[in-house]
């Protein structure tokens, strides 16, 4: 259990926070409930990192990603009561919804029943769904999850060496459970076909679904998250004296020589930031372009070159005319999506009678996660095109055309390219996730990557703020820290330093964002 970040008697820091994603946003608010003064800086000229969105032309939000709020996120549900929001959250009814891969058009759910504890609700769901699984199947799945149940974070994190398919064979599991579940299961959470995804993982999640009651229920917040999420949070910070800046990227880190701490910051504009303590809520693939010379031989900056973000495309499609489906989050079995919503049923801010919007996640996107080419590369129209082929299995009597009068009409599609999301968790990452704490006393690593018991998601990057701003309060109150996590010892020390590469553009994919359109120019900011 972390420790709340509370007022004490210490002395008040200025603390310069790199980045306005969740994960610097949460570190900026929490830092400001213990009387401390933070400053974001974001790059961008909107907030929200991975949960950015934006309006185009037509006023129409454009989505970073389909982002779906779960009971076993603790740390964001306390967030959400803290600011006074929980109402913007709608809860659906607890299932879990699949798309019946040999039956178009049909679905199935594990429905868990109201009024039961964990863990036997979810034994319910499972045992009372007779359409995906065999008893048999569901009998053989026991041996590899009952240690998960006895043993819990323990076995899960000595799993992270396994790749779901090694975890399986293991433990004598039928390959159908792989194709039924497991397929679905790593393209949701982490964009990535089950032979290249670590089984800690699948581990985490199902631990956390099966001890909590209300785990695997999901919401969706009642609107575009910039202003139903990351507002509030700004309104917080700066009611407390913070400040939340954008269209302020970073150009360098530079050092003192004599003890490697920081000596200010440089924006790109040329402005000098100095503060007490500094705090990098960048994604992992951008911190790494910025480490300062002098650090790059330390194990515990080396070791970020272990770790990197994951492709994946959100998509945005609005028909002509309503389609049946469901109030809800849907895994679509689908070789070439994962999940979806139609945002016209499942959302306020999107709710509509007549008309669908179906956003969905295209993943695995690239060769190198799974996919039959790399689409990330392709252009908007073939990946609408190749959706669309998709959308016909999941809807075969409304969409194609084969529909009664050529079914649905598109009537606008986005594609939003994510080329480094959330970092890949292949086997072994997590030995590499650095600790918020580092070796330079004034500087503070947060970020979804930053070592949490949670994956790289909306939970893990508020976890990892807040555990930030943890780190800064306990050494401006002269509180014992737990000092940095030991590296593994396959990190050596560098025996050569390395210039910091930088930043070099200034369009959302350079500062780690979602991004429209292929080129350096997108019509968004």
């Amino acid at each position: 259990m972390t420790k709340t970040t509370t007022k004490t008697t210490s002395t008040k820091k200025k603390v310069a926070i790199i980045g306005g994603g969740l994960s610097g946003l949460a570190c900026a608010k929490y830092l400001a409930d213990a009387g401390h003064e933070p400053i974001v800086y974001e790059a961008r000229d909107i907030l929200g990192g991975k949960v950015a969105a934006w309006q185009d032309a037509d006023g129409d939000w454009i989505e970073t990603g389909l982002h779906i709020f779960f009971g076993a996120y603790p740390n964001m549900m306390n967030l959400f009561e803290e600011l006074d929001i929980e109402d913007r959250l709608q809860w659906k009814e607890h299932q879990m919804t699949f798309a019946m891969q040999e039956l178009p058009g049909q679905f199935t759910s594990f429905k868990f029943p109201p009024n039961v504890p964990a863990p036997f609700n979810m034994a319910a769901a499972i045992l009372t769904n007779t359409e995906m699984l065999t008893l048999e199947e569901k009998i053989r799945m026991v041996p590899g999850l009952l240690p998960m149940l006895l043993e819990g974070q323990s076995f899960i994190d000595n799993q992270d060496e396994l790749s779901v398919q090694e975890f399986m064979q293991k433990y004598g599991m039928p390959e159908r459970i792989n194709d039924e579940i497991f397929i679905a299961m790593g393209k949701a959470l982490d964009f990535t076909d089950p032979d290249k995804l670590s089984m800690s993982v699948i581990l985490t999640a199902m631990n956390r679904f099966i001890n909590e009651a209300d785990g695997s229920q999901t919401a969706f917040i009642d609107g575009n998250q910039p202003d139903r999420l990351c507002k509030p949070m700004v309104e917080h910070i700066t009611a407390r004296g913070g400040q939340v800046l954008t269209g302020k990227p970073i150009a360098s880190i530079e050092v003192n020589p004599d003890d490697n701490t920081i000596q200010h910051l440089i924006l790109a504009d040329g402005t000098t930031v100095e503060a007490d303590v500094y705090v990098s809520a960048m994604p992992v693939d951008i911190i790494k372009r910025l480490i300062p010379k002098s650090w790059s031989s330390m194990p515990y900056f080396r070791q970020l070159s272990e770790l990197e973000g994951i492709p994946v495309i959100n998509l945005q499609i609005w028909f002509d005319t309503k389609l049946t489906s469901v109030d809800g989050l849907c895994f679509s079995r689908s070789p070439l999506l994962s999940v979806y919503a139609d945002m016209s049923t499942c959302c306020d801010e999107y709710a509509s009678e007549t008309a669908s919007m179906l956003e969905l996640v295209f993943a695995p996107a690239t060769k190198s996660v799974g996919a039959d080419r790399n689409w990330i590369a392709a252009s908007d129209e073939e990946i609408i095109e190749a959706t669309l082929v998709e959308l016909q299995r999941l809807f075969p009597n409304e969409i194609g055309p084969n529909s009664p009068n050529g079914g649905a009409k598109v009537t606008k599609s986005t594609v939003v390219r994510v080329p480094r999301s959330v970092y890949a968790t292949t086997p072994g990452r997590n030995k590499f996730r650095p600790s918020q704490e580092s070796p330079v006393s004034n500087f503070v690593m947060a970020g979804d990557f930053a070592a949490q018991k949670y994956l790289g998601s909306m939970e893990g990057a508020v976890l990892s703020g807040k555990l930030a701003a943890e780190v800064v309060c306990d050494k401006a109150a002269g509180r014992t820290t737990n000092g940095p996590k030991e590296v593994h010892s396959s990190i050596d020390i560098g025996s050569e330093e390395k210039s910091p590469i930088g930043v070099r553009g200034t369009h959302p994919i350079a500062f780690g964002g979602g991004q429209q359109g292929m080129g350096t120019n997108p019509p968004h900011p």
